[in-house]
């Protein structure tokens, strides 16, 4: 089963490669690197949008994207599957994935 779990993660990270030079908006940003794994306001493999903005700051989710395996236990997970984004993302595109994830924060928190 892990092994399966790693494979949809790295077709999906190979076929949306491609098109990571053209990711003008957060949306696109989304589609290309996380629809895999999260949703924008419900449960997938990973937790919605909407959840991640109204726990997490900026600084938070970025730090998360970039890398995962560092932050986990401070943001409360026992354990991260999600793959490290780092080196795969512009500064642009982080900024452009962080807006669009806090665009889902519920109004008031």
């Amino acid at each position: 089963m892990n092994s399966i779990v790693k494979s949809v993660f790295f077709i999906i990270f190979l076929f949306n490669i491609v098109y990571a030079n053209q990711l003008t908006t957060g949306e696109k940003v989304f589609k290309a690197y996380c629809w895999g794994c999260h949703h924008q306001t419900s449960v997938a493999f990973g937790p919605s949008f909407e959840e991640i903005a109204n726990k997490r700051s900026t600084g938070e989710i970025q730090g998360h994207i970039v890398s995962p395996k560092s932050t986990y236990k401070q943001l409360g997970h026992k354990r991260s599957v999600m793959p490290a984004f780092g080196d795969k993302l512009s500064q642009k595109e982080l900024d452009l994935i962080t807006n669009f994830i806090l665009n889902y924060k519920t109004k008031g928190k």
